[in-house]
């Protein structure tokens, strides 16, 4: 399968900037994908295509601040490191611009010299480093890192108090319910829900169960081969507790429609899952990369987000509810001027 065949052209006014002021009111597409029809909502309405036997899956994984802006310790020059990988306790994988400009044993000083980050390794487009600190690490990182938003939508944080838009992608890039710190990119089809609605959900008669899964790059590391089934996605942690495992496994036997809220989500539960729609393996790490072809043991319904051209995310969408299905969906969603990717709109898969 081509990875071309994911392909489609989207004008540059799609795409999300900012997040909308109020999030329930996003705008919803819901795609019935056993009668192949498409209904335009508002998100807030999203509990009319919910039943009282529904259980809703969360990924409560909270973003860390990964974007660190510093300058090498003997010449002051400049570098930009982004987080993409938590290897060790004090040790992760990023990715530095300018690249060039550091090698094995260079030295990376933040904001006065509270955090420091060495690198021990050097690949050809990302490094190892080694970082030291005085106190604890998260706190360090929250007062020199800056929100690492994808490079579509437009920012210029600089060393300075981070433009006006600062404060708001701070609290907007990240779900309510986010309360587990490790994730390099937002779970966003979470972003529209506000405590309001989860409580009017749950007021429905639905279960929500939140799991983890820690975003990495892996997730929306960029394909670069042709075929699809050469792609590797990277590993990702993730974890249930007892709680969760239980009701997820009770609402499996009972027959209950599992909602998997975000790609993430998704890839967890089907991951921990065996044949018999039963989970066995509530935590570890997983690779597991959906393509059209995938059959799907626990989850029966998606929501997610509209995702880039030629991703892994939308190749995901497309084995769920069926490439030419989504992909005309997708068409639709542009020709009635939704919003794309993490700031965007959202679609349900029935």
């Amino acid at each position: 399968m081509k990875v071309s065949e994911f392909n489609y052209i989207l004008p540059k006014s799609c795409i999300a900037q900012f997040p909308i002021k109020e999030r329930e009111k996003s705008r919803l597409m819901v795609l019935d994908r056993r009668r192949k029809s498409i209904e335009h909502t508002l998100f807030s309405r999203i509990i009319d295509y919910m039943e009282e036997t529904d259980i809703i899956v969360l990924n409560n994984t909270k973003v860390i601040p990964a974007r660190l802006l510093g300058k090498k310790e003997n010449t002051g020059g400049k570098i930009e490191v982004l987080l993409i990988n938590k290897i060790s306790k004090d040790i992760w994988e990023v990715l530095i611009k300018p690249l060039a400009r550091v090698s094995v044993g260079t030295k990376i000083i933040f904001g006065k010299g509270e955090l420091v980050g060495e690198i021990i390794e050097k690949k050809l487009d990302r490094s190892i480093i080694l970082f030291e600190y005085d106190k604890d690490f998260y706190k360090t990182l929250s007062k020199y890192g800056f929100v690492p938003l994808p490079p579509y939508i437009k920012r210029n944080y600089g060393e300075s108090d981070y433009t006006p838009f600062y404060a708001l992608d701070k609290r907007a890039y990240q779900t309510v319910y986010a309360n587990r710190k490790g994730s390099v990119a937002a779970p966003t089809a979470g972003f529209h829900f506000t405590n309001r609605l989860l409580s009017n959900i749950r007021d429905r008669g639905v279960e929500i169960i939140t799991i983890t899964l820690h975003i990495s790059y892996g997730t929306f590391e960029p394909i670069r081969v042709l075929s699809v089934e050469d792609h590797r996605m990277g590993k990702e942690f993730y974890n249930m507790d007892e709680f969760a495992k239980l009701s997820i496994n009770r609402a499996s036997r009972n027959g209950k429609r599992i909602i998997a809220v975000g790609t993430t989500s998704l890839r967890a539960l089907e991951t921990s899952v065996n044949l018999n729609r039963e989970i066995v393996k509530p935590s570890g790490y997983t690779d597991l990369f959906i393509y059209p072809g995938y059959r799907f043991k626990l989850v029966n319904a998606l929501l997610t987000n509209f995702h880039l051209p030629k991703s892994t995310l939308l190749m995901l969408a497309c084995a769920f509810g069926g490439k030419d299905f989504v992909i005309e969906a997708y068409k639709e969603a542009i020709k009635k001027e939704y919003r794309f990717y993490s700031y965007g709109d959202a679609m349900l898969l029935l």
